[in-house]
């Protein structure tokens, strides 16, 4: 068992608290598998397997299934943008269930409905959050802990660092995820003694070997440090950290004042929104496939300035959780 093993890890049936976050688009079976057979939790994410690496459903799970006899998750985004979407995600949890997965972690809307499912067949969920107004929703919501978003991670990304959001979120007594800068060992040990029960990664597991994203996207992290990090609001209408590029620098940051009315106003925020993940969806899912040749365009947090070269997943959960030296 692993030294920094506790007792959230062995609820969930995992060697070391590490999670790979689910990530669109570099979530492919190869890697979300890897991470749980090495002992983390690797994390199925529905649309990147379906959409990008062109799995129906209920086969991409019997992949990672086939790869890794270890426990998986699966991420359920709950936004209400899209009552179609939304129809389509609930039936997705209900395959994810029946192939026998019972970690989910759920972001952006109520997770109450996915709760009720996932508890009665002995399952939990865990929800992201950015703050405390948030995490209140999902606690009433029942669910079993909470990722917690900082200011340091890639993708969509929070406004809170990690020990400002742990303080913030420590008294409602769930176990306390921290997703966002770890990268290295000493990154994995600084979440833990602030009492965090796990951290989530994502940067440093787009530059393995088992994730199939393009050469030039694991170059230009293992080349970034964190103040070549920025966060766009022109990719999802709200902050999105990204590795500062000139494709990135064209695009721009700021959300124009139009677009920012559209994204608050009740009537139209969840058009909106759709239009900007559609767009975004569709970039990222060409950059990630065909590298530079398409857009210089690449999701990663500030976690970057521990990512030093391309490795195994053994390896770097291994490089994680090697005793600290004396």
């Amino acid at each position: 068992m692993s030294p920094l093993s506790n007792d959230f890890c062995k609820k969930l049936g995992i060697e070391h608290p590490i999670f790979c976050g689910a990530m669109y688009p570099c979530s492919n079976p190869e890697l979300v598998a890897a991470v749980s057979q090495a002992g983390g939790l690797g994390v199925i994410q529905p649309i990147s397997l379906s959409y990008v690496h062109g799995y129906q459903l209920r086969a991409g799970i019997q992949k990672v299934k086939n790869l890794t006899q270890r426990p998986v998750a699966f991420n359920a985004l709950i936004e209400a943008s899209s009552k179609t979407y939304l129809e389509r995600m609930n039936k997705w949890v209900d395959i994810a269930l029946e192939e026998g997965i019972r970690i989910f972690i759920t972001a952006l809307g109520k997770p109450d409905q996915i709760v009720k499912k996932v508890h009665a067949k002995g399952g939990m969920v865990l929800h992201d959050v950015t703050e405390h107004k948030w995490a209140l929703v999902a606690r009433d919501a029942g669910v079993d802990g909470l990722i917690c978003v900082n200011n340091q991670a890639g993708g969509h990304l929070g406004s809170k660092g990690a020990g400002e959001l742990f303080e913030e979120l420590k008294a409602l007594g769930l176990p306390l995820i921290c997703a966002g800068g770890v990268s290295t060992r000493d990154g994995l040990k600084q979440a833990l003694d602030l009492g965090y029960s796990a951290v989530q990664m994502g940067t440093a597991f787009i530059a393995t070997t088992e994730c199939n994203a393009h050469s030039d996207y694991k170059e230009a992290i293992v080349k970034a440090h964190a103040k070549d990090i920025v966060a766009t609001e022109k990719i999802s209408g709200v902050p999105v950290s990204v590795i500062n590029t000139s494709e990135v620098r064209s695009l721009g940051l700021k959300a124009s004042g139009l677009e920012k009315w559209l994204l608050k106003n009740p009537k139209t925020k969840h058009y909106i929104r759709l239009f900007y993940s559609l767009k975004s969806l569709w970039s990222l899912k060409r950059s990630n496939l065909k590298g530079k040749n398409y857009k210089n365009f690449f999701q990663a947090g500030k976690s970057v300035e521990g990512v030093k070269s391309i490795k195994s997943v053994s390896e770097l959960i291994a490089e994680l959780t090697q005793p600290q030296e004396l």
